[in-house]
């Protein structure tokens, strides 16, 4: 996969079927775990690229994984990343979270949030190793949610920080 051209683009209406898809089929893994359908999967992915970022990551021209962000009042929210399962375990989710927390940065928010599945052990142990921490849980059709947050410095801060360097 070294040798193979990674893009990054916004999501634009007529992605929304191959977006839903992507998710679907990252997310199947999920299904027995916890008994039903996550959330992801049955998202309404044509209000989502209106109302969100949707970032898409391609390999040689293929969607291969995407993460949907959504910008709050005092955070970024990382709402879904998902990754083809054919690339689950090449460190895509690791470079869309990288590339949420620039995003972060770059809008000025000194916070990112997520949430994930208590059953999902190994995205929170991803999560953990990012430097994330939980914050609370919530119970959640029948199980529970995790919320975790990690502290991102924003351009903003990193900009007046330069400036009072000169």
């Amino acid at each position: 996969m070294m040798s193979e051209v990674i893009t990054l683009r916004p999501a634009v209406a007529m992605d929304t079927s191959a977006i839903r898809h992507l998710t679907r089929d990252a997310y199947a893994k999920w299904v027995p775990v916890i008994g039903r359908e996550p959330k992801p999967m049955t998202a309404d992915y044509a209000e989502a690229v209106r109302k969100h970022r949707i970032d898409l990551l391609h390999v040689g021209g293929d969607l291969v994984a995407l993460i949907e962000m959504i910008p709050e009042t005092d955070h970024l929210l990382v709402e879904n990343v998902a990754v083809s399962p054919l690339f689950q375990g090449r460190g895509l989710g690791r470079k869309l979270m990288a590339h949420a927390e620039l995003v972060a940065g770059s809008l000025g928010y000194g916070e990112i949030k997520l949430y994930t599945n208590k059953l999902f052990a190994a995205n929170l142990r991803l999560y953990a190793r990012l430097g994330y921490r939980v914050d609370r849980e919530d119970e959640f059709s029948g199980g529970v949610v995790v919320h975790m947050s990690k502290p991102v410095r924003s351009q903003v801060a990193q900009d007046e920080t330069e400036q009072g360097r000169r």
